[in-house]
């Protein structure tokens, strides 16, 4: 097998494995098959070849004195499994090393999970993630304008422990200025700026406090103005995870979905409410206006909880 640079000679080669991924790979972020090698002036391209019959192409390019990036791998369906990615990997590696690069960083698309398992096999570890999103769904949410906001709710009488942990915790997470409350119904609330606006540090403080503290934490509070959303946890392990609006940040395979209805057995284990209650009042919908506004969802749902003060501090 030889691997090559790509000439205009393989024009039309080129223009048909594109047509094939795109086809196959509809959510790719780059352009289509209309690309030409005219348009790929400064990118490196490479064509795998067996006995002179095109299997395969590989589309990149090198970041003197940083990285070599990998945007396309292909190769064609009945000559996979044939160690045809390796070679056209290696052949980038061998000119990437060339100008002084150490590292080579490939895009995975969402789903792709064959592939993703090709490449570990290979010895590639995640680096970074991208994201994507419609330009529609962003300005809906520009316009939308809708505050977030949330707060921690901690099973125990104890606020002396819950304000320690607090203060060893929220610093870690680039935190402060924590008002810590109560108990209240049996619950101490935690209000701060970070609860309010990083949701992945409200959860990891949760789960720390939930740890340090060994008792139920509740995570809850209202996400665009439109999206009630709560986490359960117990022992720092999340038991429950609740999201009233399960695809309004974007679209996810029906397993999760179903996941981001609340558990009414483990919330009435947890809380003492009743599961009747909590399957009329904690439900899902596939848009907000299906729903109650979401600053009285919230309200009902903590209500049945028993959670004093949920949401704004």
């Amino acid at each position: 097998m030889n691997v090559r640079e790509a000439t205009a000679a393989d024009e039309q080669t080129l223009l048909a494995f594109s047509e094939a991924i795109f086809a196959e790979n509809w959510n790719r972020p780059w352009p289509g098959p209309e690309i030409t090698p005219a348009l790929w002036e400064g990118k490196l391209v490479l064509l795998a070849e067996d006995e002179g019959e095109p299997v395969g192409y590989a589309f990149g390019e090198l970041q003197p004195g940083q990285y070599v990036h990998v945007n396309i791998v292909y190769v064609v369906p009945k000559r996979r499994r044939q160690g045809i990615s390796t070679a056209l990997l290696a052949a980038f590696g061998s000119r990437a090393r060339e100008q002084g690069m150490e590292h080579l960083t490939l895009d995975v698309a969402t789903g792709n999970e064959v592939g993703r398992e090709v490449w570990r096999r290979l010895g590639f570890t995640e680096w970074a993630r991208r994201l994507t999103v419609p330009l529609d769904r962003l300005e809906q949410r520009r316009d939308a304008g809708g505050d977030s906001y949330a707060s921690l709710h901690v099973q125990t009488d104890d606020q002396d422990a819950v304000q320690a942990a607090i203060a060893k915790y929220l610093p870690r997470l680039g935190g402060s200025g924590a008002r810590v409350e109560g108990p209240r119904n049996g619950w101490v609330a935690v209000y701060a700026q970070l609860v309010d606006r990083d949701r992945r540090s409200r959860e990891r403080l949760a789960s720390e406090l939930s740890n340090a503290t060994a008792a139920v934490v509740c995570a809850i509070g209202v996400e665009d103005g439109a999206v009630v959303r709560y986490v359960l946890y117990e022992r720092g392990s999340v038991v429950d995870e609740y999201q009233s609006v399960p695809e309004h940040f974007g679209q996810l395979p029906p397993g999760d979905v179903v996941a981001l209805g609340a558990n009414p057995t483990v919330v009435s284990r947890l809380t003492g409410a009743e599961p009747a209650r909590v399957r009329a009042v904690a439900r899902t919908a596939s848009s907000p206006e299906e729903l109650p506004p979401a600053e009285e969802l919230l309200e009902q749902i903590a209500e049945l909880m028993g959670l004093e003060g949920a949401g704004r501090g």
